[in-house]
């Protein structure tokens, strides 16, 4: 089977407007989770990790007229123009997959002077073909909180079957009334900064940013990772909450591993959806028990970026990607004691380690779950 190869990508976020300066703001401890007021939310407001839009619509000049783009638009159009900087690709021959669980819902509140229509994630999808002039039709993942890392999925099967040879994906989520009036209803958003696996964690932050990575069968020179093993799988449990055995997350892992030819003892990092939600982190625990992962490393970015929705697993697996080439653990930011009732190894502080392979999780309503398997390549690329 050919090597499917993770290279350019770039994220977009409170931290940074690129994948280098997002890792230096990790490094040095840095959230973008702060306090806003909202007076729909209970509490005044809540942490959340939210990009400024003026100095978004400053960088987005250098490439287009902000002012007929929405927010979302604007971060995922840099993020998509960052990596094809990098690369001289024929659109015409190149997919674009594009992940969101909400788009520009908020236009459904108010406009902004936008036709309603845009609100549609078939709109943002053409906006976003358009502006690059990509030939094929948009390919649209949306499956909950799994959705940016499905599509990295989805890209490697079709150049597997032939069907391109090279795949842009784009994800990005905002922060709206809408999402945020959501998760309040549940009774999870978190009074803090979320604590992913902590004893004393009461709930997620929400967070907004978007990220784009070119996923290719085409060796180049510069930082090429190999996506070796992917599964999906729906535990059927309910609507919102996770199963309380973990076996759709499990089943994922293990199918996860088949795929790579890997056993649990050769995983070297596990980067865990982590929401800091009572039920998701104790499911992962209890699945990370049962796939024998009880003593690989492991965090959540959550406490740095908050819960991006559909962009999530696609910034988390850029990060996982990164902390392979660069032999790097970053810490689970807010960590405070273990909160789960299986035991697992918490990274708390970073630590430079050789490392060659890596698990990347995540979790969503619905009962959808998703593993990848990430490991380094070994032919002078990397």
């Amino acid at each position: 089977m050919m090597d499917i190869l993770l290279q350019e990508d770039s994220i977009i976020s409170p931290l940074g407007f690129s994948t280098s300066e997002n890792i230096k703001a990790i490094k040095a401890g840095n959230s973008g989770l702060q306090f806003h007021e909202n007076s729909r939310i209970q509490n005044g407001g809540c942490y959340a990790g939210i990009l400024d839009a003026s100095l978004l619509a400053d960088k987005f000049s250098d490439i287009g007229d902000a002012k007929k783009f929405t927010k979302l638009e604007q971060m995922m159009l840099l993020a998509t123009q960052s990596v094809l900087n990098s690369n001289q690709l024929n659109l015409s021959e190149t997919a674009l997959i594009i992940s969101s669980t909400k788009g520009n819902i908020d236009l459904l509140d108010n406009s902004q002077n936008f036709s309603k229509n845009r609100a549609s994630l078939n709109y943002l999808a053409r906006v976003i073909q358009e502006f690059f002039g990509f030939k094929h039709k948009p390919i649209i993942v949306s499956n909950a909180c799994i959705s940016g890392g499905l599509a990295v999925a989805i890209a490697k099967r079709f150049i597997q079957v032939g069907k391109f040879n090279d795949a842009i994906v784009v994800a990005g989520d905002l922060v709206s009334d809408f999402v945020t009036s959501g998760f309040q209803s549940f009774q999870s958003l978190s009074a803090t900064p979320c604590k992913p696996f902590s004893k004393n964690r009461d709930g997620i932050s929400l967070g907004e940013a978007a990220a784009a990575i070119l996923v290719s069968n085409k060796e180049r020179k510069g930082n090429n990772i190999s996506l070796v093993g992917d599964a999906t799988s729906n535990d059927a449990n309910h609507i919102s909450g996770p199963s309380r055995t973990g076996e759709g997350l499990y089943k994922s892992i293990q199918r996860a591993l088949q795929e790579s030819k890997l056993s649990a003892s050769e995983i070297d990092y596990l980067c865990a959806h982590g929401t800091a939600t009572i039920f998701n982190d104790e499911m992962e625990a209890v699945a990370f028990n049962r796939a024998e992962l009880v003593h690989v490393p492991i965090n959540s970015f959550k406490g740095f970026y908050g819960h991006t929705l559909g962009a999530s697993a696609l910034i988390e697996n850029i990060l996982t990607k990164h902390s392979l080439l660069n032999n790097e653990l970053y810490p689970s930011l807010n960590f405070e004691g273990l909160g789960v009732s299986k035991p697992i190894n918490i990274i708390q502080k970073f630590e430079k380690k050789e490392l060659k392979t890596a698990l990347k999780t995540a979790s969503g309503f619905g009962g959808c779950n998703l593993a990848m398997i990430l490991k380094k390549s070994f032919n002078g690329y990397s």
